[in-house]
């Protein structure tokens, strides 16, 4: 399956919503897509992972390369709605200490603007709720 990424802007924060999976073959187009808009100015993005059903290795990696290129510049890359393999994921690789992850676009939004309070994913929860169901 093809990734798909449809890009919105909220409060000058650009959410880019992937579909499909972030793999070997695929994940440049995000790399791609998150140069141009650093290009453009535009550093601080939050990547809506509700739609990927499997990450790779490479698809990982692309991740952590977008993530430390926009901190050089000053913005960062943020992390909502993970499912279950990529929290798993994430965890697995420790990533989860590194990425600020959400729920909700909203919360990820939020947490750019330091007067607003922000509601982090909570990993424990997660996973025990995943436990139960």
């Amino acid at each position: 399956m093809a990734l798909d990424i449809a890009e919105s802007v909220r409060e000058e924060v650009v959410i880019l919503t992937l579909k499909g999976r972030l793999t070997l073959g695929e994940s440049n187009l995000v790399r791609e897509r998150v140069t141009q808009l650093a290009a453009a100015g535009k550093h601080n993005i939050v990547v809506d992972l509700g739609a990927v059903d499997y990450i790779d290795s490479t698809g990982l990696g692309i991740l952590v390369i977008c993530f430390t290129s926009l901190k050089k510049q000053g913005g960062a890359l943020k992390l909502v709605n993970p499912n279950k393999r990529n929290v798993e994921l994430l965890l697995l690789t420790k990533l989860h200490t590194v990425f600020e992850v959400f729920n909700e676009v909203q919360d990820a939004v939020n947490s750019f603007f330091p007067d607003r309070q922000i509601k982090h994913f909570d990993i424990l929860s997660f996973v025990q709720q995943q436990d139960e169901s």
